[in-house]
């Protein structure tokens, strides 16, 4: 399985500078592994066919902007002539390996699936600058409405939240409000703290209309990593009518000068998903997933709410903050989560891949079964039965992140009727190369369209 350790660092590493290793940075090649079906998705025991080919890599925008893309390399290209493949059902079990011959164009890969699952095609070849590897990836999923969680929640997990909410609502939130300047015009914009658990806060950025009146509120969770919240993140929402917070998935300030986030971390807050990771009582996430409790629960309290519209959203570790807050707050009417971590932890007993923050792998890495445990009781698919408002869950079937075999097993135990998943057949983590997640952007769009106004949700277009 590798090390734990290092394999979360490197995707919180990733994360941070919003860059997928689908292939090395220098390379001015590409392998493009395209599935028969556009879609990506297949029937049990249907032929999947991935058309491997290379492609020359266009330069970036802030290549062709710095001269790199037109400076010398120290060394050639390697024409890339030969590759290796493996493809891994899960993301993670090897069923098929093997050596392809590029020098006369394009082949082909197959395989099938005999249960519902996922699989992922992995390339590799050396071809890059200096002979570095390149790499591409191809996903499918087979009968992914049947996905299904690789283990039962824990017997306790219900009555062990239960008493976590009752030792929240035990702190006065005495939340604090400062006004503060916007950076638009027509947007009312406040910097908020509140109190959480065991002497911890909660900090965060709220905005609205300029006006007087009732709003939907939209409540915004971030993805993984120490850094500050933009201002437009909240802005952009107020100025289309909503009531927003954002807030930070840590305890500290969101607007302090960048080498303040540095700082934290490479020192309190270094590989902070390991804090207290085994027991379920001192995990790092616990403070972090009332917070987001305690966050839809102070809008749905403000008497500029409209008391019929609370939506939560979020993407990579905001996604799984998202589904965890749906599932814990009744008040939330909506949610929308893009490529949620942390689904289905066990995955890697059964064969499959698991993901960030990695509590299979860490739990192997030390030795402590105590780990994966106490992952049991933050993952999403423990959470997914107790939603029961309109869900909207975007995956990447390229994704190691965030594996959707995992995240198809979460979305298969919403218990709301009203619920899409939006695979992205070419998405990555990050959606690195060709807008990847614009499908879902697209359809995100048209649900807080409808969501803001208080209709229904928008019919999927076929």
């Amino acid at each position: 399985m590798g090390s734990g350790r290092a394999f979360v660092t490197a995707t919180v590493a990733c994360v941070m500078a919003f860059v997928f290793a689908a292939s090395v940075c220098h390379a001015t090649q590409e392998i493009e592994v395209t599935p028969d079906h556009a879609n990506g998705l297949y029937n049990v025991g249907e032929r999947i066919v991935w058309r491997v080919s290379v492609h020359s890599k266009e330069p970036t925008t802030e290549a062709r902007e710095s001269g790199a893309a037109t400076a010398p390399a120290t060394q050639p290209d390697v024409p890339i002539t030969r590759a290796t493949y493996a493809l891994k059902r899960g993301g993670l079990t090897v069923i098929k390996q093997g050596e392809l011959d590029l020098s006369a164009g394009p082949v082909t890969i197959e395989t099938t699936l005999d249960a519902p699952g996922t699989v992922l095609a992995d390339v590799k070849a050396p071809g890059g600058a200096e002979g570095k590897e390149v790499r591409g990836l191809g996903g499918a999923a087979v009968a992914p409405e049947r996905i299904a969680v690789s283990a039962p929640r824990p017997e306790d997990f219900d009555r062990f939240w239960a008493e976590k909410i009752n030792e929240l609502q035990a702190v006065p939130a005495n939340a604090q409000i400062e006004p503060a300047k916007c950076e638009v015009p027509d947007v009312r914009y406040y910097k908020v703290r509140m109190n959480n658990i065991r002497g911890s806060h909660i900090y965060g950025q709220l905005a609205g209309p300029e006006k007087e009146g009732k709003f939907p509120a939209l409540l915004i969770l971030q993805w993984a990593g120490v850094y500050g919240l933009p201002q437009w993140s909240v802005w952009h929402y107020a100025q289309k009518g909503w009531l927003c917070l954002n807030i930070e998935p840590h305890d500290m300030p969101f607007d302090q000068p960048v080498p303040y986030y540095k700082n934290l971390q490479q020192t309190a807050l270094k590989n902070y998903w390991e804090i207290g990771d085994t027991d379920k009582d001192t995990s790092y996430f616990l403070r972090m997933y009332l917070s987001c409790y305690r966050a839809a629960q102070y809008l749905s309290q403000r008497p500029d709410w409209d008391g019929k519209t609370l939506v939560v959203m979020g993407a990579r570790q905001g996604g799984q903050q998202t589904i965890i807050t749906a599932g814990l707050n009744p008040k939330v009417t909506a949610m929308l989560a893009l490529v949620p971590s942390s689904c289905d932890v066990t995955g890697p007993t059964i064969g499959r891949a698991a993901g960030f923050p990695g509590w299979y792998d860490n739990s192997v890495w030390h030795h402590d079964p105590r780990i994966l445990e106490t992952g049991r009781y933050y993952d999403p698919v423990n959470f997914a039965s107790r939603v029961h408002c309109p869900a909207l869950v975007g995956l990447g079937l390229l994704d190691e992140t965030s594996p959707p075999s995992g995240v198809y097993a979460m979305f298969n135990q919403l218990a709301t009727p009203v619920k899409e998943v939006i695979p992205l057949v070419d998405s990555d983590h990050q959606a690195t190369h060709h807008n990847a997640q614009a499908p879902y952007e697209a359809r995100s769009n048209e649900w807080m369209a409808a969501l803001a106004k208080g209709e229904r949700m928008p019919p999927k277009k076929q």
